[in-house]
């Protein structure tokens, strides 16, 4: 598997052969970027939510919602998303196809992150590099780059309905919904809401499997902070150890990674924010707990031209992939911008209110105008007057001490009476004041997360003179946790085989059951999924009440109580106990087991 894209064709015959996942509807010769999880895939999918689960919402005290993946055009409007949602796309003259230009530009040249460069820059490029088609060959210089917007569109109701589109990423549900969340938060700040679920975009180019769809499935925390009072942990985190890659080094060629901790990177400035910088480290042990290989990932720092306009700080959690760096998860600082936009186009309150530890005396500058004098001096435009002498009052009180006070109306000046303003300076008394909270956003691709398992799991070795392949899973991770097998299935060693795998499935645990064929190739089958553990029942059982339990990674096996297996099973797949850790307590065998039949 050294060659390039050796990993992905391996990979992909494996996960198709196995069911983990393969093209959708290939009766019907399939529809590019759409793809279906098998037995084993959903499986390890629902396992992998079930940890970010866990490690997001439950340990971090968090809410979770469930939002709908369709919703109306007014929201993508607020979001910015209908204008500003595109990619690169230029088609050929020859054969009709479209690509994304990014794309060819990074797969047939050195130059990384075309994404972020201007689309007059790109033409040159395509060019530059003489960029052919990828489907017929035709050269696709003086071919127009246009922007293509990556939702897919739907009508709501019957007839011409209600425009809609289908969400093309869960955060705006979450944001769409905050003036409810925030009752169910108690109006408390910090508080952070996760949604799991699937989102869309209909890619111009879709490709190298599960990494590039036209559906996914996003794991997103949108965690509401006030900027001003609001402080992470950072103790939690300080000493976690993380191999970053900022924005200096990726613009300086030879230039290596820093490897750090996150209280050094926050303390020498690497990472701008503190939440970003928190989230970082939480991400870091998740990803180490679920199975990514530490050595083939980083934390790659947004260069300033692919950072969205709104986010201060950003950084992508990247994996190696068949010798190239795919982002996984995204980490950004949005700032006020979501909120702020939603409250803009939908006249809601998207604030706070946060109380003070003391209320407040202070002198407020207000203004009550005479209206029976501006309506008939400056008619229709008396009320713009007004505001403008509201907002004078806040911005210069000293403005009002003379006898007339000039304000600007739409390039124009006024004077106005300064007896005719009702202006006062009164004391009030604040309790608090309203906040319009910052977005803090760790944003997970669950697909993306689960090739990376599955890719940096796959090992290759050799077991008593045979080639073997085998899925190095975390046992909390696997889609199956143990393979429950009679030697053969005669002489009641099948029923209880059947009945052992009834007992452990009572109990919690994933069981596969097979009697199918020789045992060694039994054996290999559950390894080639990932199943961390294996059961079989032989001619002893009867007699001992004991079982043959074998480990994947190691093939080591020992002499277990039936009694025993389901405490001592579930305490592998929870991690709370290690194959190693217990294989002391019980007989090993010294030899694999064989069917004497054979």
């Amino acid at each position: 598997m050294s060659d390039s894209g050796s990993e992905g064709r391996t990979l992909a015959e494996l996960a198709k052969r196995r069911g983990f996942f393969f093209p959708s509807n290939g009766v019907y010769g399939g529809t590019a970027g759409f793809y279906t999880y098998g037995p084993e895939g959903a499986a390890l999918k629902r396992h992998l939510e079930d940890a970010w689960r866990d490690r997001f919402t439950v340990r971090e005290g968090n809410q979770e919602i469930e939002a709908p993946t369709v919703m109306p055009e007014a929201v993508f409007e607020a979001s910015g998303h209908l204008d500003g949602f595109d990619d690169m796309l230029v088609e050929c003259a020859e054969c009709g196809e479209s690509h994304r230009a990014d794309h060819l530009i990074e797969d047939n040249t050195k130059i990384e992150d075309a994404e972020a460069l201007p689309i007059a820059e790109v033409e040159e490029l395509i060019r530059e590099h003489e960029l052919v088609c990828p489907s017929c060959g035709t050269a696709l210089a003086g071919e127009p780059v246009e922007e293509f917007n990556l939702m897919f569109e739907t009508t709501i109701g019957p007839g011409s309905g209600q425009q809609g589109y289908m969400r093309p990423e869960t955060a705006q549900g979450i944001f769409v919904e905050f003036p409810q969340l925030a009752e169910y938060a108690r109006n408390k700040l910090p508080f952070g809401v996760t949604q799991i679920g699937p989102a869309y975009r209909n890619e111009i180019s879709p490709r190298k499997g599960v990494i590039r769809v036209r559906e996914f499935t996003q794991a997103e925390l949108e965690q509401f902070v006030d900027p001003e009072r609001d402080e992470p942990d950072l103790s939690r985190v300080s000493d976690v150890e993380v191999t970053l890659y900022p924005i200096e080094n990726q613009r300086e060629e030879g230039t290596e990674y820093v490897s750090t901790t996150i209280g050094e990177a926050v303390e020498e400035g690497l990472i701008a924010s503190e939440w970003v910088a928190y989230y970082l480290g939480i991400a870091q042990e998740w990803y180490e707990r679920v199975g990514v290989d530490m050595d083939r990932f980083r934390f790659r720092q947004h260069l300033p031209g692919e950072r969205a306009h709104y986010a201060s700080d950003c950084w992508d959690a990247e994996s190696e992939l068949d010798g190239d760096w795919v982002e996984i998860a995204g980490f950004a600082y949005r700032g006020d911008y979501d909120l702020s936009k939603h409250a803009e186009h939908a006249d809601e309150e998207f604030t706070v209110f946060e109380q003070y530890d003391e209320p407040i005396h202070t002198e407020r500058a207000t203004v009550d105008p005479d209206m029976s004098y501006l309506g008939p001096e400056f008619g229709g435009k008396a009320g713009e007057i007004a505001d403008a002498l509201a907002t004078l009052a806040e911005r210069d009180r000293a403005a009002f001490e003379e006898d007339v006070v000039t304000v600007e109306v739409e390039g124009e000046s006024h004077e106005i009476p300064t007896g005719t303003t009702g202006f006062a300076v009164e004391e009030v008394t604040e309790s608090g004041e309203h906040v319009t909270p910052h977005v803090v956003e760790p944003s997970f691709g669950v697909g993306r997360t689960l090739y990376t398992l599955v890719a940096h799991a796959y090992r290759e070795d050799e077991v008593d003179g045979e080639e073997r392949s085998y899925l190095s899973l975390a046992p909390e991770m696997a889609p199956t946790t143990v393979g429950v097998f009679p030697l053969m299935d005669r002489d009641g060693m099948g029923e209880h085989a059947r009945e052992i795998a009834g007992d452990l499935r009572g109990t919690g645990l994933e069981v596969a059951y097979d009697d199918s064929g020789n045992i060694g190739r039994r054996y290999r089958r559950q390894d080639e999924v990932g199943t961390p553990f294996c059961v079989t029942v032989d001619y002893e059982t009867e007699a001992d009440g004991t079982v043959t339990l074998r480990d994947r990674d190691s093939t080591d096996q020992i002499r277990v109580p039936i009694a025993q297996l389901a405490a001592l099973l579930t305490d592998l797949r929870d991690g709370s106990r290690s194959f190693e850790s217990v294989r002391d307590g019980y007989e090993e065998l010294s030899e694999p087991e064989s069917n004497p039949a054979e």
